[in-house]
C-alpha cells in the first residue's frame, strides 16, 4: 500500500496505479503457487522415500489360492480329505506369511472368481501358490480341476465344465508373478471315467511356465487311493516337512517338495510315487524366516 501511495503522489493516474497493483498481485500469486508446488513435490518425495524401507522390510508378496472340493453329486460318497487338507494347509501357509484365499466345494463360478481375485493381488515380486484337492481329469494331455457343480457326460464337457491348471498358471504368469508353486492332490479315480470313450486315467503332465514348481500326488497317468486318515498322505507329508524346515534350515520350496515326494513313496511302500517338476530359475523360499 505504501508503494502505491508513492506512485499517486508522483502524479501518476489512478488507472496506471491500478495496472501496477494488478501486476504486483499476479507476481505475488505466481511466487506463492511456485512455492506451494515445490512443497508438494518435496512432500511426495519424502513419502516415496519412506515407503521404500517398508516395502523392503515386507519382502516379496506371498499369495496362495487353496481349493478343497469334496461334495461331488456324481461320486458314490463325498470326499472328506480335500476339505480337511485345505483347512490344514491354509493354517500352515498363513503361519508362513502367505495371504491365503481358501475355498471349499467350489463351483465353476467360485473358481473363476477366486482366480480373478488371485490375479488382482499379483505383483512382479510375488510368490504364488495354487493347491487343489478333489477330482482332476486329463483331456487331450491337459489337466483340469473339476468343480463340484460340473455336469460331465463326455470328455468334451470337461473343457467347458472344468478349469485348466495350465490356464491358471498362464494367467498368473501374465500378471508378472516371479515364482509359481503348484500342489495337485487330484490323482483320484474320477467318477466320470466310465462315461468316456477314451482312456483318461489320472492327470496329464502339466506344462509349466518359467520359474514354476509342481508337486502332484501321483505320477502322470496313475491314480492314488485315499487312505482312511483325516488328511491325504500328500498333505500330511507336506505339512510335516514344512514344520521340519524351520528346525533343519531347509526352507526352499524345491527341497520341501522333493522331501515330501520321497516320504510319500516310502509311506506307501512305493505304490504311490508323486511327481516333482521344476522350471525354477532361482531358489524360492517356502517358509518364512523367524
Amino acid at each position: 500500500m505504501k508503494f502505491l501511495s508513492q506512485l499517486l503522489s508522483q502524479g501518476l493516474s489512478r488507472r496506471s496505479v491500478a495496472i501496477a497493483a494488478a501486476l504486483v498481485g499476479m507476481v505475488s500469486l505466481a511466487i506463492g503457487a511456485h512455492a506451494a508446488l515445490n512443497k508438494r513435490a518435496l512432500d511426495a518425495a519424502k513419502a516415496a522415500a519412506s515407503e521404500q524401507p517398508d516395502r523392503a522390510a515386507r519382502g516379496p508378496s506371498r499369495i496362495a489360492l487353496v481349493i478343497g472340493n469334496g461334495r461331488y453329486p456324481d461320486a458314490n460318497a463325498p470326499l472328506t480329505q480335500p476339505i480337511n487338507d485345505a483347512r490344514a494347509l491354509t493354517a500352515a501357509l498363513r503361519q508362513e506369511a502367505f495371504d491365503v484365499d481358501s475355498i471349499e466345494d467350489a463351483t465353476l463360478d467360485d473358481l473363476d472368481r477366486a482366480v480373478a481375485r488371485l490375479k488382482s493381488k499379483v505383483r512382479p515380486d510375488s510368490v504364488v501358490m495354487l493347491f487343489f484337492g478333489g477330482y482332476g481329469i486329463q483331456v487331450g494331455r491337459e489337466s483340469f480341476m473339476v468343480p463340484v457343480d460340473a455336469v460331465i457326460w463326455k470328455e468334451a464337457d470337461v473343457r467347458r465344465e472344468g478349469v485348466s491348471v495350465e490356464s491358471v498358471l498362464d494367467a498368473i504368469k501374465e500378471f508378472g508373478a516371479s515364482a509359481k508353486l503348484v500342489v495337485l492332490d487330484a490323482s483320484r479315480r474320477n467318477p466320470y471315467e466310465r462315461r468316456f470313450r477314451t482312456f483318461s486315467h489320472g492327470l496329464a503332465p502339466v506344462s509349466l511356465p518359467d520359474n514354476a514348481l509342481l508337486l502332484t500326488s501321483a505320477s502322470p497317468g496313475t491314480v492314488a487311493d485315499d487312505s482312511t486318515e483325516a488328511n491325504s498322505v500328500l498333505v500330511s507329508e507336506l505339512l510335516t516337512h514344512i514344520d521340519a524346515s524351520q528346525a533343519n534350515q531347509v526352507r526352499t520350496a524345491e527341497a520341501i517338495f522333493n522331501q515330501t515326494r520321497i516320504a510319500i513313496s516310502r509311506a506307501t511302500g512305493g505304490s504311490q510315487v508323486p511327481l516333482v517338476s521344476s522350471t525354477l530359475l532361482e531358489e524360492v523360499a517356502f517358509t518364512a524366516a523367524r
